[in-house]
C-alpha cells in the first residue's frame, strides 16, 4: 500500500520492507501529499535515522543527478527527494519542458540506491513547504539555488544546510540544446504549411498542364 496516511505500525512495516529495503518499491517510497510526508518523517525520526532533504527538477536523470544524490546520502541516515510537478516546471522553464513526465521522473528516481522516497511539489504549493513539513537534519542544495539571505531564512527550519557543487558538466537543459528538440518543433511548425502550399501548387500546376495537348507539355506526339 502506498504511504499516504497510515497508522505508524503499518509504517513500520513498510519500512522494512518497503522504504528501508534494498527494492525500488516505488509504491511505498512516493509519499503522496504532506500529511503522508510527516508521518514518513515522525517514524523515521522514531528509529533515530537523520533526514536528509534536496529537491529538483530530475528530467531526463543523467550522472550528475546520479552523483549529486550519492553525496547528499551521505549527510544522514534518510534521503528525501523532492520532484517538481510538469506544471511547475513548464512555469519556469517553458511549454517543452519536462521531456519526462512526473510519474516517470518519481519512479526513476527510486531505482537510484541513494534515494530513500520522493515526494512531488506542485506549482500551487507554499513557498519552502516542503522544508518547513520535513524540518531535515540537512537541507542539500546546488550553488545559485538560494541567495545568502534565503538560507538565512531556510535555516530557521532546518538544522544545517549544505552547498553541494554540480557534480558533472553536462545538464538536462545542456543535453535538450544538444539534441534541438526546441529547434525541431519550431521547424515543424514553420516547415509543414510551406511544405502542404508546395505540394497544392504542384498538383494545380499538374491538373492544370492536364488540360493541354500532350505535345504541348512534351514538345512532340506519342
Amino acid at each position: 500500500m502506498p504511504i499516504t496516511s497510515m497508522p505508524t505500525t503499518d509504517l513500520m512495516t513498510i519500512g522494512k520492507k518497503g522504504v528501508l529495503g534494498l527494492e525500488p518499491n516505488f509504491k511505498h517510497r512516493y509519499a503522496k501529499g504532506y500529511p503522508a510526508i510527516k508521518e514518513l518523517v515522525k517514524h523515521c525520526r522514531g528509529l533515530g535515522l537523520k533526514i536528509v532533504l534536496t529537491s529538483g527538477s530530475f528530467d531526463m536523470v543523467h550522472i550528475g543527478h546520479g552523483r549529486y544524490l550519492e553525496e547528499a546520502k551521505r549527510y544522514g541516515d534518510f534521503l528525501i527527494v523532492g520532484v517538481d510537478s510538469d506544471e511547475k516546471i513548464r512555469s519556469r522553464k517553458g511549454p517543452d519542458r519536462p521531456v519526462v513526465p512526473q510519474e516517470e521522473r518519481l519512479e526513476m528516481l527510486c531505482h537510484l540506491r541513494s534515494v530513500d522516497a520522493v515526494f512531488l511539489k506542485e506549482k500551487k504549493d507554499a513557498k519552502w513547504q516542503l522544508i518547513r513539513a520535513v524540518r531535515p537534519d540537512t537541507l542539500i542544495c546546488v550553488e545559485e539555488t538560494y541567495s545568502p539571505e534565503q538560507i538565512k531564512e531556510l535555516s530557521k527550519h532546518c538544522g544545517r544546510i549544505v552547498v553541494l557543487p554540480r557534480q558533472a558538466t553536462t545538464s538536462t537543459s545542456a543535453k535538450i540544446r544538444t539534441l534541438q528538440i526546441g529547434m525541431a518543433g519550431s521547424f515543424e511548425q514553420i516547415l509543414t504549411p510551406r511544405v502542404m502550399k508546395a505540394i497544392e501548387d504542384t498538383i494545380n500546376e499538374i491538373k492544370g498542364n492536364g488540360k493541354k495537348p500532350l505535345a504541348s507539355v512534351s514538345g512532340k506526339r506519342a
